[in-house]
C-alpha cells in the first residue's frame, strides 16, 4: 500500500506491468479521502471508477454520487472529482487514458510516496532512493527526470545532466519541461545542459 497525499493505493498497473492503459486500487475506511482532486501538472484524462467493495461518495463538479459495490462512474477529461469512503474497507478500481493518445506509463505510482521528501527539501535522502528506483524501473522517464531536477538542487551537474539525459531519450517531452523548470537554474549556464534542452 502507498501513498499519495490524503490518498492509499495499491500500483495495479506497476504491479502487472501493463504499458497499455492506467489502472490503480484506491483504497480507504469510512471519512477517508479515496480519491484526490485532479493535480494540476498531471493531464487530464478519461477515467473510469469501478467500486469493488465498501461505498464512496463522488463529488464531480456540482455533482454527488453516493456509489455501492458494482456502480460505474465515469469521467470526461479535466472533471474537478474528488471521493470519500463512506464505509470501511473501500475499494475503487480506477482506469484512465488520454483520448486520441497512446497511454504513457511514467512511473507516477513509484514518485508519488517520494514526493514529501522533495517538499520537504530532503535531497540526498530522495537521490538515493530515486537512484534505486531507477536502477530498479529504468523505462520510467519521470523517475530519471525527477532524479535529475534532485541532482541540480545538490549541486551536482554531472549526475543531473545524465539523468536528465536519460528522461529525455526516453520521451521528448521532457526537454521542453527542463527548459522551464526552476529545479535546474543550479546548473542552467552549463554548455551540456544548454545543448541537451537545445537553448545554445
Amino acid at each position: 500500500m502507498l501513498a499519495d497525499g490524503p490518498g492509499r493505493y495499491r500500483p495495479v498497473r506497476h504491479h502487472f506491468g501493463i504499458t497499455s492503459f492506467g489502472v490503480t486500487a484506491w483504497v480507504g475506511s469510512d471519512g477517508d479521502a479515496i480519491i484526490n482532486e485532479f493535480d494540476e501538472d498531471s493531464e487530464p484524462a478519461e477515467e473510469l471508477f469501478v467500486v469493488v467493495s465498501g461505498r464512496a461518495v463522488f463529488e464531480l463538479e456540482d455533482e454527488r454520487v453516493e456509489a455501492s459495490p458494482g456502480t460505474l462512474v465515469f469521467t470526461r477529461q479535466g472533471t474537478r472529482r474528488t471521493a470519500v469512503a463512506a464505509e470501511p474497507a473501500t475499494t475503487v478500481l480506477v482506469f484512465d487514458g488520454t483520448p486520441g493518445k497512446a497511454y504513457d506509463a511514467t512511473g507516477w505510482e513509484l514518485w508519488a510516496p517520494l514526493r514529501p521528501l522533495y517538499d520537504e527539501g530532503e535531497h540526498d535522502e530522495l537521490s538515493a532512493r530515486l537512484e534505486e528506483a531507477v536502477a530498479a524501473n529504468p523505462g520510467y522517464p519521470m523517475l530519471a527526470y525527477n532524479l535529475a531536477c534532485c541532482e541540480s538542487l545538490r549541486g551536482r551537474p554531472a549526475e543531473a545532466i545524465r539523468h536528465l539525459r536519460h528522461a529525455i531519450d526516453a520521451s521528448e517531452k521532457y526537454r521542453a519541461d527542463a527548459r522551464a523548470d526552476a529545479d535546474f537554474v543550479p546548473i542552467r549556464d552549463e554548455p551540456e545542459f544548454k545543448e541537451l534542452v537545445g537553448e545554445q
